[in-house]
């Protein structure tokens, strides 16, 4: 874990006692709406459809269980007892009083957490792999770089009102699962010919209502100059960007325009001009960044009975096989705690749950879990000894379900229920889906399969980089569901997305985005729809290793839209076979 220093500290406690200002004058009426807008957005302050709605940061997805415990107290004193992880690895509460915010972050302060730049038109919190530090793939432990960036652009006097919001991701593995491919920068650590570590650099991805793929627009920067290349990118976006309309204001939208070619010349002449060797880095600026985490102590690998329990307990034996991960130090495991229990709101964890969490990263994982993109929690230094034990006790908290990778991990926004901004429900067609497949035994046969919701065009669910998409869309006042299919946010490197229709572009790490199978189906059709699609899957699959997503890309959409719509593809749909399940 990060540690703060005096300056993070006197930094966070400021802005707390700002805020708590700001909040006064808009709620005595002497601060307008219009001016308490960007205020409240770069503090994580929404209005939302029914309350306020706060969005905490959790940098690079790391959690202290000190923090833990105490959004646990938040939750329980300010809030309706829970609280939502998102896909950008932050936290939201749903139900705060506005006049609560400011003690709010001030409670947050104690345990050096804050809500700064978690919206507004600023660069957000820097995501990575929920593996980083761990992975045996890695080059590079990427929380150091996320935590370089975050100290760069907090507070950056010349990107403090972007022309629009701003996402980077950084990846320090081989095989990418950071989604560096859909972010308005992705990051990829790399080795050139000589040996040297730097970074690939994609830049003007992103979803929401036009979803484009990153473009690579600079193969190699040295380390060193990492900061330097990432201010030349900012100041050709904040010259260039459109601040007249904000469904064109994405970076993604201007590289489009510019082309990929003529951005990164006039970034590379940006950089050029600007080169300092003042604002280079050092290896000493890394070290010193490195040296304000806390890191795990390992011990000497004991001996395990994994293997001998799996064999004795089949629900034991299938949650090594999905909940489980590689480590790169022997004799310790990843554990992913899922939140997607069948019934849960996606993401959701209860002040319970958080407690409990807690006290089980004290004993088994150095007092530290991590939040994925998948919305789900990770232990990441777990003693492969202390497995079984562990698994028992989230088996009791509702935190075992052996679905990471599987069709009911489900990805979900928190759709028409809390959003203002929605078109549709998100959580009741995620719960709807769920019992359809609520049989642990069949979804294991189905295999590897992303399913990801998103209530409107804004894609806060990722819907584009499912295998399977659900987008909530209007329809004359009445809620439809548009189906998109053979999304991905990663892949392995290099390998080409080769369908039956057409060759899909690739992002950084294989991302794809998903296209449209037809016609919209009504909420009450959904589950039908995608059990039909499974069934497809099922009968079309060469055998049990080949995926969903392999299927679709080998054979296309058709015969999944002639199994949906009918054999002309214009019909309405057809009703599901009953699978039983």
């Amino acid at each position: 874990m990060y540690v703060y220093t005096s300056v993070d500290q006197q930094l966070v406690d400021h802005r707390v006692e700002q805020f708590r200002g700001q909040v006064g004058r808009f709620i005595d009426g002497s601060l307008s709406a219009d001016n308490f807008l960007p205020l409240r957005l770069q503090n994580g302050l929404y209005f939302q459809r029914h309350a306020p709605m706060l969005r905490i940061a959790v940098p690079y997805g790391l959690l202290a269980s000190r923090q833990l415990r105490k959004l646990a107290y938040i939750a329980r004193r300010w809030d309706r007892g829970y609280g939502h992880f998102t896909t950008r690895q932050n936290i939201q509460f749903n139900w705060p009083k506005l006049e609560d915010v400011p003690d709010i972050l001030a409670e947050l302060a104690t345990v050096q957490m804050h809500s700064i730049q978690t919206s507004g038109n600023c660069i957000r919190n820097t995501t990575t792999d929920h593996f980083a530090g761990i992975a045996p793939d890695e080059l590079v432990n990427p929380v150091v770089w996320c935590e370089i960036i975050r100290q760069w652009s907090t507070f950056h006097p010349e990107f403090a009102f972007l022309p629009r919001k701003f996402k980077i991701a950084v990846s320090g593995a081989t095989h990418d699962r950071a989604a560096v491919g859909v972010h308005d920068i992705g990051l990829q650590a790399v080795r050139n010919d000589a040996g040297e570590i730097g970074f690939k650099v994609w830049v003007g991805g992103g979803l929401g209502r036009t979803p484009v793929l990153a473009s690579l627009i600079q193969p190699f920067v040295p380390w060193q100059e990492l900061l330097t290349y990432l201010e030349a990118i900012l100041r050709v976006y904040n010259l260039h960007g459109r601040r007249d309309n904000k469904f064109k204001a994405r970076i993604k939208i201007l590289v489009r325009e510019l082309t990929p070619e003529v951005f990164a010349q006039q970034v590379n002449t940006e950089w050029q001009n600007a080169r300092n060797a003042q604002a280079y880095l050092t290896q000493q600026d890394v070290d010193d960044i490195a040296a304000r985490f806390t890191w795990p102590e390992y011990a000497a690998a004991e001996p395990d009975d994994i293997a001998e329990r799996g064999a004795a307990d089949p629900e034991f034996a299938r949650w090594l096989r999905t909940n489980t991960h590689p480590h790169r130090v022997e004799g310790y495991i990843a554990v992913s705690a899922s939140l997607k229990p069948t019934g849960v709101p996606p993401g959701d964890l209860s002040a319970d749950q958080m407690e409990a969490v807690a006290d089980l990263a004290d004993h088994y994982s150095f007092g530290e879990v991590r939040v994925t993109h998948e919305q789900n929690l990770v232990f990441a230094d777990v003693p492969r000894a202390g497995l079984y034990a562990l698994w028992q006790r989230l088996r009791e908290l509702n935190l075992a379900t052996p679905n990471i990778g599987l069709i009911t991990n489900i990805i979900a926004c928190p759709g028409g229920d809390f959003c203002s901004l929605a078109n549709a429900v998100s959580l009741p067609v995620a719960a709807a889906i769920q019992e359809r497949f609520d049989n642990l035994d069949y979804v294991h046969d189905i295999g590897e399969l992303d399913l990801n919701i998103s209530g409107c065009i804004n894609a806060c669910g990722h819907h584009h980089v499912g295998h399977i998409g659900i987008l909530g869309v209007d329809k004359a006042g009445e809620e439809w569901y548009q189906v998109t299919l053979g999304g991905r946010q990663s892949g392995p490197p290099g390998t080409a997305l080769e369908s039956g229709e057409a060759l899909q572009a690739k992002g950084g790490g294989g991302a794809a985005l998903g296209r449209i199978i037809g016609r919209s189906f009504s909420r009450a059709q959904v589950p039908d729809v995608v059990e039909t699609l499974v069934r497809t899957y099922l009968d079309a699959r060469d055998d049990e290793q080949e995926r969903f997503i392999d299927v679709v890309d080998r054979l296309g959409l058709d015969p999944f839209k002639t199994a949906v719509y009918g054999p002309d593809k214009t019909a309405a749909p057809r009703q599901a076979e009953a699978l039983h399940v």
